[in-house]
């Protein structure tokens, strides 16, 4: 298994399946840990950094997390090859541009990954397309305790799990679920959304995490404490309470524009595939915005024989990195802008219309 077979597929985030998959992209559980008898990364030495992070990947690679698992080391990793893992959901962007001895693990189909020395020793993360919370948490339970059994984990029996930040003291559980809310947004009503969030006290964060924007109509729920509730208890809210919530306020979005609002969702799904089509400069932003607009006209059935699969897959593959290294070459500005519109307009072509 190599970096370069990750480039032309799209990720797990963005496979399209799963339950509610129309509305939740994918769900994410990540644990932090840190090793007994090491600093927090704050205060470690080189040396000690160093040789954490040996010691770590000797342990993960042997713990058979899956039937293929690659490890890439970050601090020799060309930068395109580490924004190519930021976009892929693989690791986070403090991750890619931090310094010093640091890796992450990568399982065969991208569910499972584990950074080693980002602000913790460990961040183990499993990701499922749709909403797969309950299925998320037994699959990286079962790696924790892989790890645990060779792994001296840092752990208090009144605090729980060390963490280098308290809002992770506990459990050290993030639960997260990425939801495409482009009907709310259209109807103004994703305040909504920030007030249900406010009131059970919980995050809501961009496509890429803390400190991003919602681009493309993708926003992260996050929970924002781990200490005093069980991982049970926090997966049970989420599945239950939580997320359903947000589903009903979005069908409800859908069904108004659908109804009430039909000529002006046409309008702005097929103007979207109009530019996606004839564009000859185009930013990745820009991409992401029209894309949402047309994938929800495909799942609203108002644009026919169109694959939502090769749009999930656009979405991925104009971003910067996965273009140039599908490209060859480093681009920049208008090459690449240019570059980015040929290349959805290649895709597009001979799709269906609106």
């Amino acid at each position: 298994m190599k970096l370069s077979d990750l480039t032309n597929r799209a990720g797990e985030w963005l496979r399209g399946s799963g339950p509610m998959s129309e509305i939740v992209i994918s769900s994410r559980i990540r644990l932090a840990r840190n090793i007994s008898g090491y600093p927090f990364l704050t205060r470690i030495s080189r040396h000690e950094r160093q040789a954490l992070e040996k010691r770590v990947r000797e342990v993960v690679l042997n713990a058979q997390i899956s039937p293929q698992t690659l490890y890439v080391d970050l601090e020799t990793a060309p930068e395109i090859d580490r924004a190519l893992l930021v976009e892929r959901h693989l690791i986070s962007k403090p991750h890619a541009t931090a310094e010093g001895a640091r890796g992450v693990a990568i399982g065969e189909d991208e569910s499972v990954s584990i950074m080693v020395n980002e602000e913790d020793h460990l961040r183990l993360q499993v990701l499922r397309s749709g909403l797969q919370l309950e299925e998320a948490w037994e699959q990286i339970n079962e790696i924790d305790d892989k790890l645990e059994a060779k792994l001296d984990f840092a752990f208090h029996p009144r605090f729980g799990y060390l963490t280098a930040c308290p809002t992770n003291v506990g459990t050290g559980i993030r639960v997260s679920v990425m939801l495409h809310l482009p009907a709310l947004k259209l109807t103004g009503e994703i305040e909504k959304v920030f007030r249900a969030a406010k009131e059970m006290r919980l995050a809501v964060r961009g496509l890429y995490g803390e400190g991003t924007e919602a681009t493309g109509d993708f926003y992260q729920i996050s929970n924002q404490t781990t200490l005093g509730k069980t991982e049970d208890e926090i997966i049970s809210d989420f599945k239950h309470l939580v997320i359903p919530k947000i589903i009903d306020y979005e069908h409800h979005a859908r069904r108004t524009l659908l109804n009430d609002r039909t000529v002006a969702l046409d309008d702005k799904v097929s103007r979207s595939l109009g530019i996606l089509r004839t564009a000859r400069l185009m930013t990745s932003e820009e991409v992401l915005f029209l894309l949402s607009h047309l994938r929800m006209g495909i799942n609203l059935g108002r644009v026919k024989e169109m694959d939502i699969r090769m749009v999930n897959e656009l979405f991925l593959l104009t971003q910067p990195a996965h273009l140039q290294k599908l490209q060859g070459r480093k681009l920049e500005g208008d090459v690449r802008r240019a570059a980015r519109a040929d290349f959805i307009r290649q895709k597009l072509n001979g799709s269906g219309n609106s």
